[in-house]
């Protein structure tokens, strides 16, 4: 991150997303809990972001099968897939992962010195859907996966922000 970028973000909580490709769960995710933030006028306490495991689609707008779900749900993903880089632990608060495999890819990869950020598991935040561990990967499936991660996410996103809001307001 840049000194620009650090001033910038300054005094924000941050969160990064993290799925394998960051072209479905993540971009995803992101989209879904910066809506939440705007509507709840909180844009001034966080920044968020999101990136993939491997590198395989840098650049390239989220999944269009992903977009289209969220956009009928009213989110708009708009960000560009990019890869989880090393300086992330030291310029993010909070490491959401989206699955199990995620969670160890990352948590494997992080510093012991230098590491600012928490690492946790996307489905730890869900309320509404009992049983669910992860948030599936909609890749290789049809509109029900893709529209099961958009509802598995408004549950996490809701909750893991009320969370934040709740630790952020007790400082």
């Amino acid at each position: 991150m840049t000194k620009d970028n650090q001033q910038e973000n300054s005094g924000k909580y941050s969160i990064l997303f993290v799925c394998l490709g960051n072209i479905c769960r993540s971009p995803a995710a992101e989209g879904i809990i910066k809506k939440m933030i705007r509507d709840d006028g909180l844009e001034s306490l966080y920044r968020v972001d999101s990136a993939g495991i491997g590198g395989w689609h840098v650049g390239q707008l989220p999944d269009s099968r992903m977009r289209r779900h969220c956009a009928a749900h009213g989110y708009r993903l708009d960000s560009r897939a990019r890869q989880f880089a090393d300086s992330d632990f030291g310029d993010f608060d909070l490491i959401v992962t989206m699955d199990a495999e995620n969670y160890a890819n990352i948590s494997r990869r992080a510093p012991q010195d230098g590491c600012r950020a928490e690492i946790v598991r996307m489905a730890d935040f869900l309320a509404s859907h009992p049983g669910q561990h992860t948030i599936p990967d909609p890749y290789y499936g049809g509109d029900n996966g893709f529209e099961l991660v958009v509802e598995l996410l408004e549950d996490a996103c809701r909750n893991l922000l009320d969370r934040i809001n709740e630790k952020l307001t007790d400082k």
